[in-house]
């Protein structure tokens, strides 16, 4: 679990050492044949042995064993996997599996596997959100065993709430709230506000979906964006995130809602109800959701749900956007995936949720929610993003994309002007 450990082996009594070797040709299933006249190299099964060892420890709730296939030498990594395993010991796990997707020998008692961590919240997830992990391991030449000497996440991957502290959980109606470093009553209030947003969300979207919400709460935004694998910096004016695969396999697990604390706080308590809804609103749509939908019409949907019951003027909802239309500077076009940068400038950033939200606020009130539910269904659909709008426009809305931009920019001016 921790980005720590040892990461060059050393040599005990008698280890033979070998050239390097990639061993992926040893990741086929156990019953592949040796070459003839060759004994078969077990260097992958054991390695697997060793990681179910691992996987059975944690899901029986047995730390000795859990930390018993990291080696004795590695004193400093047993140390961390012991506290992150009491981190994990409230969370309600139903499964934890570790695949080897890569694994290279240095010799021939070293190796570093690429592993593929799968774990389930029970009563939550679909199926396993998968994390990628790189471990060092090496052989112990008395009982031939492999021990983990180092543990760290992937290339461009995260670090997971429970490497952050002990993850405290609370559980609402529809959402489960994980934390580390906030106060329990913090997680309640958190808790009520999702469990308010979820059935809003359902009223907003006619698919069916899972109304359940895993939503994670990290003790600072550097500990949100260590969650993200992203410069803090992205985030700090950023009150809630959601994670999670887009596409229609319907295979997904629950996305996680990821809250900047900083931010979240900040809010009253009707800016926090919207946030959540909107977030939440992602984790309904998200099957829905493809690389061919663009961020205006994903994003304006969720403002689109989040504001469609709550008593709130144009101008109250999109205040920089009414600014600019008041002084006369009406965008010339619908905002692009660009303008949703969070790394970009804040009032850009502004007025590309307040135009999505409005272009789906007109759909919704020109052509009626029904057809804004299968426009977002018919750009999803797509097979990629080139054509894909300007078909939904045509088929669903009987428009055009000149026709349509023109009636948004009109219907800014009659809503905000």
């Amino acid at each position: 679990m921790a980005d720590q450990g040892r990461t060059a082996g050393r040599a005990r009594g008698g280890r033979r050492r070998a050239t390097g070797a990639v061993l992926a040709a040893l990741l086929c299933a156990a019953g592949c044949a040796a070459p003839a006249g060759k004994a078969p190299d077990t260097t992958a099964r054991d390695i697997r042995v060793t990681l179910d060892r691992r996987a059975a420890a944690v899901l029986h709730h047995d730390e000795d064993a859990y930390v018993a296939v990291v080696d004795p030498d590695a004193t400093a990594l047993r140390g961390t996997q012991r506290k992150e395993f009491g981190h994990l010991a409230d969370v309600p796990l139903a499964t934890w599996t570790y695949r080897v997707t890569d694994l290279a020998a240095h010799g021939a008692g070293r190796a570093t596997a690429d592993v593929r961590l799968g774990y389930r919240i029970e009563g939550y997830d679909s199926a396993p959100v998968h994390v990628d992990r790189v471990l060092d391991l090496e052989r112990d030449p008395d009982d031939g065993r492999w021990y983990l000497t180092a543990d760290r996440a992937a290339d461009g991957g995260g670090r997971q709430l429970w490497e952050q502290g002990d993850v405290e959980v609370v559980r609402g109606t529809y959402s489960l709230v994980l934390g580390v470093g906030r106060t329990r009553d913090e997680l309640k209030e958190i808790a009520a506000t999702e469990d308010r947003a979820v059935p809003d969300v359902s009223a907003a979207w006619p698919e069916h979906w899972a109304g359940r919400v895993v939503v994670l709460v990290p003790g600072t935004v550097t500990d949100m964006a260590e969650l993200l694998g992203s410069p803090a910096a992205n985030y700090r004016g950023i009150a809630a995130v959601t994670t999670g695969e887009t596409g229609g396999s319907g295979k997904a697990p629950a996305d996680r809602v990821i809250v900047n604390p900083e931010a979240y706080a900040m809010l009253g308590a009707f800016g926090q109800r919207v946030v959540l809804t909107h977030e939440t609103t992602h984790v309904a749509t998200r099957t829905d959701t493809s690389a061919a939908t663009p961020a205006w019409l994903s994003e304006g949907f969720a403002d689109w749900a989040a504001y469609r019951a709550q008593e709130r003027t144009a101008a109250e909802v999109a205040p920089e956007l009414a600014e600019a239309v008041r002084a006369g500077d009406v965008p010339a076009a619908l905002p692009t995936d660009e303008d949703f940068g969070f790394a970009g400038d804040a009032d850009r950033l502004a007025r590309a949720y307040e135009g999505g939200w409005l272009a789906c606020e007109l759909i919704a009130d020109r052509w009626g929610e029904a057809k804004l539910f299968a426009f977002y269904g018919a750009v999803g659909g797509h097979s990629g993003r080139d054509g894909a709008v300007e078909q939904a426009l045509h088929e669903v809305l009987g428009t055009t994309p000149q026709d349509f931009t023109a009636r948004w920019r009109a219907y800014l001016e009659s809503r905000l002007g």
